[in-house]
């Protein structure tokens, strides 16, 4: 009973009308910003999962930077967690460059509404992709990670999001990326997380004026 209550969650409300639409894309519903007068221009396939053509882009940057180990923060049903595997499976093929042991890069995604994770990890086990995954039941604040991080995208609860970028910066390639959804002039937390951290010294910060926003960033310790 507890699931189907009136007080039904927001990810749980979402997870359902995902289900019903069956991964079929609508225009972005988000509000005009000043950087992004037209957000219908754009496509999503639910509120929660990142829109269609930043998905396009995250994976277009896992093939472009060729990561060993990325990390997502708030997997919500696998669809993102799913693009930046495509990128690593495409970066496994034989002959493009890569060493023999490339087939090891994996992205290790979490979430933690155990009721969200059930169906996102129930989906990837059923996906070919599923050997480029690895999908936990955690915190972000409280995942251990072992390794260099290549490519970091923080896609979890807006109020931790700074919390988590700063837990994990230190194990961040100096020459990777740091990715963090949901940063329009509207979405006020992340864009000012993000802009503090850059006042901080911590990272070097582009917006880009998707919808939703996005910011790119890399870490300012250690660049050659």
């Amino acid at each position: 009973m507890g699931f189907f209550t009136r007080k039904m969650k927001q990810e749980h409300k979402v997870m359902l009308q995902h289900e019903r639409s069956a991964g079929a894309l609508q225009p972005e519903y988000h509000r005009a910003t000043p950087e992004c007068p037209q957000p219908q221009r754009w496509s999503m396939i639910d509120s929660m999962t990142a829109e269609v053509e930043v998905l396009e882009f995250i994976a277009t940057l896992v093939t472009t930077l060729k990561p060993r180990l990325v990390v997502e923060t708030g997997s919500f049903l696998g669809v993102s967690t799913e693009w930046i595997a495509r990128g690593l499976q495409r970066n496994s093929q034989p002959g493009n460059g890569l060493p023999p042991d490339a087939s090891r890069a994996k992205v290790i995604s979490c979430e933690f509404d155990p009721i969200v994770y059930a169906k996102a990890k129930a989906r990837l086990e059923a996906s070919p992709l599923a050997p480029w995954v690895e999908l936990r039941n955690q915190s972000s604040l409280e995942m251990q990670v072992e390794g260099t991080i290549d490519l970091f995208f923080s896609d979890s609860d807006l109020p931790i999001r700074e919390a988590e970028v700063k837990r994990f910066l230190p194990q961040i390639n100096p020459h990777g990326i740091i990715l963090m959804h949901d940063a329009s002039s509207h979405l006020k937390t992340v864009r000012e997380a993000a802009l503090k951290m850059e006042s901080e010294g911590l990272i070097s910060v582009v917006l880009l004026p998707t919808p939703r926003g996005l910011v790119i960033a890399q870490p300012r310790a250690g660049r050659a």
